[in-house]
């Protein structure tokens, strides 16, 4: 069985990534933004640094922490005035291999073009950078700790330069690239040490990857989502999108207004509701799930899972077909939390290199 299991994980993961005992391949970078380690380290410096918001109220990192796999606690975040979001704070673990980027949008396929919102965008204010762009850029002038990281980068040049905060968004995208989880138990499993997990998560794998449940099909590859291409697999997964089911506000398939899903982009119908397949990879640090956080525990993702969506949703005209209830007993259920569990990548959460450097 478990080399059935093996051979049924490395076979999900050549779909999406290509896997060499549990080591995922390199990210595609753009030719534009090659990553440095002068780069990562100045993006480091900015992702926790508060001084880039414009009131100076929030980092990056209020909203993405280390110790959730740099995703929030809370539902919604706020952004710098307060403001809350309408979508939960994904985690940015191998945000590198993302693609799509977002949780509704296809078009996004750069981590630099991503940060555009975050950093300027103004209906919904996050950092508030526009029309502030002359005094963060004082603040990163005045602080001799950006004269020589930017100059290590950039060039001596760039801390003067116009475009500081374009070299400021590229430096943040390295950082974020540089965040790399693939050492979790479950990893060790696949590299042939077969102590690294319970008995309890073995049977959960293999519950994972049944046909009875099917949730390696969109939870597929070693990033346990179709949302992810790499160097060894460039090619984007045709439908990293889906309906789970969780609403139907009008009889007709409709989501909440402030998240409609994929829908907002297209203004195809059947868009409706259609959110990213997330990475399974630590989620048991990235609760609460789900687009808008409306689901709080892993035991409950499962249940909703089993249900075939919640409430109206159940029947949403829209909903995935690859979304079929399921039945657990209560063991079966424990194990297959188990199994999520073992995808936690502790060093991750501990890394000293991705610390807030201030």
């Amino acid at each position: 069985m478990i080399r059935q299991l093996l051979a049924t994980v490395f076979l999900l993961a050549a779909c999406g990534e290509a896997a060499d005992h549990g080591e995922l391949p390199p990210p595609i970078v753009p030719d534009d933004n090659p990553t440095t380690d002068a780069a990562v380290e100045l993006g480091r410096h900015l992702f926790y640094d508060e001084r880039l918001s414009f009131n100076q109220a929030i980092s990056c990192s209020s909203c993405h922490q280390q110790r959730f796999a740099f995703a929030d606690e809370v539902a919604v975040s706020l952004g710098a005035t307060d403001e809350p979001g309408v979508i939960n704070a994904p985690s940015l673990a191998n945000v590198a291999y993302a693609s799509p980027l977002t949780w509704a949008s296809a078009s996004i396929d750069s981590i630099e073009e991503q940060l555009l919102g975050p950093m300027f965008g103004t209906a919904l204010i996050e950092m508030g950078m526009t029309g502030n762009e002359d005094a963060i850029a004082g603040r990163l002038r005045s602080d001799a700790v950006y004269v020589e990281l930017f100059e290590q980068a950039f060039g001596s040049a760039a801390l003067q330069s116009a475009a500081v905060l374009d070299d400021a968004r590229y430096a943040l995208a390295s950082f974020t690239r540089s965040l790399v989880s693939s050492t979790s138990p479950f990893d060790a499993f696949l590299a042939g040490d077969t102590t690294a997990i319970s008995e309890s998560a073995r049977r959960g794998s293999e519950l994972f990857y049944s046909s009875r449940l099917g949730c390696g099909g969109c939870h597929a590859g070693l990033l346990f989502t179709e949302a992810s291409r790499s160097v060894a697999a460039p090619t984007q997964f045709t439908a990293p999108f889906h309906n789970t089911g969780l609403y139907d506000t009008d009889g007709e398939g409709s989501y909440p207004e402030a998240a409609p899903g994929l829908i907002a982009e297209t203004g195809i119908a059947r868009d409706a509701g259609r959110f990213r397949v997330p990475s399974l990879r630590n989620a048991s640090v990235t609760a609460p799930y789900m687009h808008d956080g409306s689901v709080a525990t892993l035991e409950d993702v499962i249940d909703l899972y089993a249900a075939g969506g919640r409430g109206a949703g159940r029947t949403n005209q829209f909903k995935s077909e690859a979304l079929a209830e399921f039945t657990l007993t209560e063991s079966e259920r424990a194990d297959l939390v188990a199994f999520l569990r073992s995808l936690t990548d502790q060093r991750l959460l501990e890394d000293p290199a991705h610390s807030n450097t201030w």
